[in-house]
């Protein structure tokens, strides 16, 4: 279902997506982002970026949506899909942060970016090759 970024299975993420963008806090980039995370229960949890004059603590819509996923019971190995959202001519995949992020609740995971002309269909396991998890501490 997640294998083609024109399925219908998509649907429900986008809509939670941008949704969530139409909430961001960019008053500084104006650099609207939205996300949302799909879990083994069916769950959509979105998720916006929120900027701060202190850029350090500005939080990206895609660990807004891990937040809020977390908060309602998400654990390792439950995420199933990932869609990110912006209305800029390229895609814009999450952040080095975010990668890392994501990858400690699933090590493999279909990441959709969209805008309003393109989908573009990537694997977080590609965008974060390598990556350092728990598993490393065994």
């Amino acid at each position: 279902m997640f294998d083609d970024p024109q399925s219908p299975g998509w649907t429900p993420l986008l809509k939670a997506a941008w949704e969530a963008r139409d909430n961001a806090h960019a008053p500084y980039s104006r650099f609207q982002v939205g996300a949302a995370l799909l879990t083994s229960a069916g769950a959509v949890f979105g998720g916006c970026n929120v900027e701060n004059a202190a850029y350090p603590v500005c939080l990206c819509a895609e660990r807004g949506a891990l937040s809020a996923a977390v908060a309602a019971g998400l654990k390792p190995g439950g995420l199933v899909a990932a869609v990110v959202v912006t209305d800029v001519a390229e895609l814009t995949p999450p952040c080095g942060a975010c990668r890392q992020a994501l990858v400690e609740f699933a090590k493999e995971l279909p990441v959709l970016l969209a805008n309003h002309q393109a989908r573009q269909l990537h694997r977080l396991e590609r965008l974060l090759p390598h990556s350092f998890t728990g598993a490393h501490f065994r």
